[in-house]
């Protein structure tokens, strides 16, 4: 079969398509031909050498999420799996690949009417969005601002929190065409990346200049300017990381919540692996079936062929995409 490797951390060019053995299922695993394949943030920062410290060798093959057939099973798994279109976690790889194998509680049943593309654009951004803001302690009525909202994850989190009764749903972009895509998907407020009003829109910085201060924050984005935006938290204000695209905040970021201690800011970070699989289980269910209903909007930016990976990392690290790229083998 054929399968994405890395075989040089740093820019796409390190990625490389290679032949490689199929795997088979063992004991409660199943193995999935795959139709879809999620192109991830995390795919990137991994690519990339951000997270070397991390135990990522060369020769990974990236990827966390498929959508596909169910073509064999392993020891003990019953035969009613075999011919099921499911979505799989790969972990923080594997996924890239013509074929993957994967234990019974990685998977979850897709909707008829859900298309593979569509599963792995929602799959792992949806679960990710709603811990999130539940991470955060969201509750309607408050404010909400999402860093780094044109990927798959912002696109969610901008639903979920404008389901969940949100006064304010504000968004960072980097273009007004952007902002009004997202405000077509429940945005409110629309700033520019550096968190200000839209330049060029209503005036120097906006109609709103600078909003806020806001009760939670999901940033996605990290990087250097993360206590810029805890000072823009409002009292008692939640900030929760769930991505570093941008890179590390610096070491000191802290000395934000103790410059503004009776504040009583709080700052976390997020990963779902700290999420017992049942329950992302019943949450994918639930927002699967809402795809499939048209309640939640997958919106995949473009489909590709598996031997264009490096350029669908390249097209990431310009910044140009607006949700998900999808690989097809």
């Amino acid at each position: 079969m054929r399968v994405v490797v890395i075989e040089r951390f740093g820019d796409p060019s390190g990625m490389a398509v290679c032949d490689s053995a199929e795997p088979k299922p063992a004991a409660g695993q199943v193995a999935v031909r795959t139709e879809a394949i999620g192109v991830g943030g995390v795919d990137a920062v991994i690519r990339r050498g951000t997270l070397g410290g991390w135990g990522f060798a060369e020769g990974l093959i990236p990827g966390s999420e498929v959508a596909g057939v169910v073509t064999a099973l392993g020891e003990g798994v019953d035969p009613a799996w075999l011919g099921r279109r499911v979505w799989a976690f790969t972990g923080t790889g594997g996924g890239y690949a013509e074929l993957v194998v994967v234990g019974l509680d990685a998977l979850a049943v897709l909707p008829d009417k859900l298309s593979s593309v569509d599963a792995v654009t929602l799959g792992s951004s949806g679960p990710v969005a709603h811990f999130a803001l539940a991470h955060a302690h969201f509750t309607a009525g408050e404010s909400v601002l999402i860093r780094g909202a044109a990927g798959s994850i912002g696109i969610a989190a901008v639903e979920l929190a404008s389901r969940g009764g949100a006064s304010t749903v504000a968004v960072t972009t980097s273009s007004a065409e952007r902002g009004q895509r997202l405000r077509e998907l429940g945005a409110t407020l629309v700033l520019d990346r550096a968190g200000h009003g839209e330049h060029g829109e209503h005036g120097e910085h906006g109609e709103h200049g600078d909003s806020g201060p806001f009760d939670v924050i999901i940033d996605i984005v990290g990087g250097a300017a993360i206590p810029a935006f805890i000072d823009r938290l409002a009292p008692n204000g939640r900030m929760v990381v769930v991505g570093v695209v941008a890179g590390m905040p610096p070491e000191d970021f802290g000395m934000s919540l103790i410059r503004a201690f009776q504040q009583s800011r709080s700052f976390a970070t997020f990963s779902l692996d700290t999420i017992p699989m049942a329950a992302r289980r019943a949450v994918l269910a639930e927002q699967f079936d809402d795809a499939a209903a048209g309640r939640l909007h997958p919106v995949v930016h473009e489909v590709l062929g598996l031997d264009q990976a490096a350029e669908a990392h390249r097209r990431m690290d310009e910044g140009t995409v607006f949700g998900r790229i999808v690989l097809t083998p």
